[in-house]
């Protein structure tokens, strides 16, 4: 046998091992709703080469490949045990078993690591929340489906309606469209029809309900069978509590906002301040992408290394508030093309650190520039720290936070040399540290954070939106504090 040959002999027993996790982790998910991760990501959903390159993906963050073969018993351990509600890293599993020296068996580590997922000690199955999209644009088509794609296992978030108002010719019929394919982030993952004589939208068995209204004070979404509904705003319409609050209907619980929120409205960053979201608060803002990108390192940073002062340059991809082609525009620059030029503009990423970060006390500037790219943007953090250290100490520092901290859903870690941003189209996390490029002088260091302005945003909204409707699940292994 040639080398060759073996390696292909080793790649289709990995293939046929990850084949037989599939069914595993579907089943774990729609009769228990756990949800399977590796690494902060989800597998439930994957296909065989999806799962393959998941663990691949490993060596760039823990510094070697995660084999299936590693992992699969440990999949396996988790169907002998009663199970609730939860995520449960298979990956943090197995990396915690290879440090462990007790000499348990697989079967009784898991359980040990997951005992607060079982027995007495787990959680009820939530019922279903209803969700309301208010506007249905980049971010709400894609927390449209990633609200569709959760809803797998029958409780969590159900999305019930979209709110938009009523454009000429097949209305419902283009919206469809539009949610079925993505110039950026492709194809929808299922199935879409349309019922127009009902104006729903039915998505892989979900029927979403189009309403059609310019004014949220003339919708009672009891009419629809709506109740303690989570509405999510993405317009941007309205951004104060006077203004949000006009969506506080029949039928609608809270307003959360996919844009930053001004006046007393809480800016909320997720696995940053989240935990400081009063139970009775009715209306919150998701802040922007922006400031979900660079306040999760800059709280990492700050709790190992101290922070002095700051400055955040943004390379932000174009948006639709710029124009295609020049034309009048009531800001400054943002009406000359934005897909032929680089825009400097304005950004109150830095301002709003102060919101979701005050335990902060140092000063943090800021400023943008539009770049002639459609998606996915990178955040330049130059930071004085409190006290001297190496490259090689942020390095890994920032590699362990991503792995095994209770920021690891917000900051990823990528080490390879010829990352560009295209890469990063669907990343699921708020920031994505660049080791390659960081720069470290004693008490100088300059972070650089990709980020997916529209995708990994939607993310962040809807780990916000599972927290205050109470079916974010607990993570076993816990994450270290």
């Amino acid at each position: 046998m040639t080398v060759n040959d073996d390696s292909f002999t080793n790649w289709m027993h990995r293939e046929e091992i990850a084949e037989s996790m599939i069914p595993i982790i579907g089943k774990l998910h729609r009769e228990q709703d756990v949800n399977v991760l590796l690494h902060s990501r989800s597998l439930v959903n994957k296909s065989v080469v999806s799962i393959l390159k998941t663990h691949r993906f490993a060596r760039q963050i823990a510094g070697e490949e995660l084999s299936v073969t590693e992992t699969m018993p440990f999949l396996r351990a988790l169907t002998t045990l009663d199970l609730g509600p939860s995520q449960i890293d298979i990956g943090m599993l197995a990396a915690t078993y290879r440090a462990d020296d007790r000499g348990l068996t697989v079967e009784d580590f898991t359980a040990e690591a997951v005992a607060g997922a079982t027995g007495a000690n787990k959680i009820d199955r939530r019922d279903s929340r209803d969700v309301v999209l208010y506007g249905f644009g980049r971010i709400g088509r894609l927390i449209a489906r990633l609200l569709i794609e959760k809803a797998g296992s029958g409780n969590g978030l159900r999305l019930r309606a979209i709110v938009v108002r009523k454009a000429s010719g097949q209305d419902i019929v283009k919206r469809a469209s539009l949610l079925r394919r993505d110039s950026i982030h492709g194809q929808f993952s299922g199935t879409i029809t349309v019922d127009e004589a009902n104006s729903k939208i039915i998505a892989n068995g979900n029927e979403i309900k189009v309403i059609y209204s310019d004014d949220p004070t003339s919708v009672d979404y009891t009419e629809y069978g709506i109740k303690d509904a989570i509405l999510i705003d993405n317009t941007g319409r309205w951004r104060d509590r006077e203004g949000l609050s006009n969506h506080l209907r029949p039928g609608i619980a809270k307003v959360v906002l996919t844009a930053p929120g001004k006046g007393d409205v809480p800016n909320i960053v997720h696995g940053v301040n989240h935990d400081t979201i009063k139970d009775d608060e009715q209306i919150l803002s998701c802040a922007s992408c922006t400031t979900n990108a660079i306040v999760p390192p800059l709280k990492a940073m700050a709790d190992e290394y101290g922070v002095l002062r700051g400055h955040v340059e943004t390379v932000h991809s174009y948006t639709n508030d710029q124009n295609l082609l020049d034309n009048y525009h009531s800001s400054d620059r943002r009406g000359r093309s934005a897909a032929l030029n680089m825009v400097i503009t304005e950004t109150g990423a830095a301002s709003a650190v102060a919101k979701a970060l005050p335990e902060l006390d140092a000063p943090i500037t800021g400023s943008s520039i539009r770049v002639p790219v459609p998606d996915v943007s990178i955040a330049i953090l130059s930071l004085r720290l409190g006290r001297e250290t190496t490259r090689e100490e942020v390095l890994d520092y920032l590699r362990n936070v991503s792995l095994a901290s209770p920021l690891k859903r917000q900051i990823d870690f990528i080490s390879a040399p010829d990352a560009v941003s295209s890469d990063f189209i669907g990343s699921r996390h708020a920031s994505i540290v660049d080791a390659g490029a960081t720069k470290v002088d004693g008490d100088s260091a300059i972070l650089y954070l990709w980020y997916d302005n529209e995708f990994g945003y939607s993310c962040q909204v809807i780990r916000v939106v599972q927290h205050v409707s109470g079916v974010e699940y607990p993570t076993y292994p816990a994450p270290a504090v």
